[in-house]
């Protein structure tokens, strides 16, 4: 007899008639009853997000969704340019680049900050704690994520406004208490004044909703994805790929 297989998931499945959802009837509960933020919150989670924990999340995905001309939005409109019949490819161009110096720090400061705080276990002085992780960093001569940005230089506008509204709604933890005291002490290791930049804050509130850090790129993608829509949307009302395409070619300098 051959054996029967099963692929369990509790994520959706549909039927002739009806699909289903996180446990929901899509079209009757969800449809129309749930903000996209909201659902994709509870899609990662597992559990349904509060309002406090809605408005931190969605403030986050607003925070990352664009940054100008960055690589991600470059390569995205000359993918476009390349192959205008593929949105996707443009898209997942632009996703492609998700990394260590954009988005990436969204996770990797997340990452960061919960490693801290589990090596230090009870916490009641973030500031000595923040220290020690500066100051083993430089000996290890690596860079703290969240620290600098290379427009912002003196305060990233988002990093304020996130740890305001994550505190108005009962969701400033240890995450961001250790983040900003990461932004006072640092100084001192590290000889210069740098800001807290928005992509980490986002990882640090992201961390604090108990969102499992090894998924915060992830929801920086997911913000990212709307921004890039927007820079492919624009780029088919007023054209942009051709002139950055033809900027790099004619200042090229041929060295044999």
């Amino acid at each position: 007899m051959a054996e029967e297989l099963s692929f369990p998931t509790g994520i959706g499945t549909s039927d002739p008639t009806t699909i289903s959802l996180l446990g929901q009837d899509l079209a009757a509960d969800l449809m129309g009853q749930v903000g996209f933020g909201e659902l994709a919150y509870w899609l990662v989670a597992g559990r349904r997000p509060t309002r406090g924990e809605v408005r931190v999340f969605e403030a986050v995905l607003v925070a990352l969704a664009d940054h100008g001309f960055t690589p991600t939005a470059i390569a995205a409109r000359l993918t476009y340019l390349s192959a205008p019949e593929s949105l996707q490819g443009a898209l997942a161009a632009g996703l492609l680049g998700g990394g260590s110096r954009f988005l990436g720090v969204t996770e990797d400061c997340g990452r960061f900050l919960a490693d801290t705080l589990a090596q230090a276990g009870d916490v009641t002085d973030y500031d000595a704690v923040a220290l020690d992780a500066v100051t083993r960093a430089k000996q290890e001569r690596q860079l703290v994520p969240g620290l600098g940005h290379p427009v912002h230089k003196e305060q990233d506008p988002r990093t304020p406004v996130l740890i305001r509204i994550a505190t108005e709604e009962g969701q400033y933890g240890p995450h961001l208490r250790l983040f900003e005291a990461i932004g006072r002490v640092h100084p001192q290791v590290l000889g210069r004044t740098l800001p807290l930049n928005g992509a980490g804050v986002c990882g640090a509130a992201l961390a604090d909703l108990g969102l499992p850090v090894e998924m915060l790129r992830g929801f920086a993608l997911l913000a990212r994805a709307a921004g890039l829509l927007g820079h492919l949307a624009e780029e088919r009302r007023r054209p942009l790929g051709m002139d950055i395409y033809r900027t790099v070619d004619r200042n090229a300098v041929y060295e044999p």
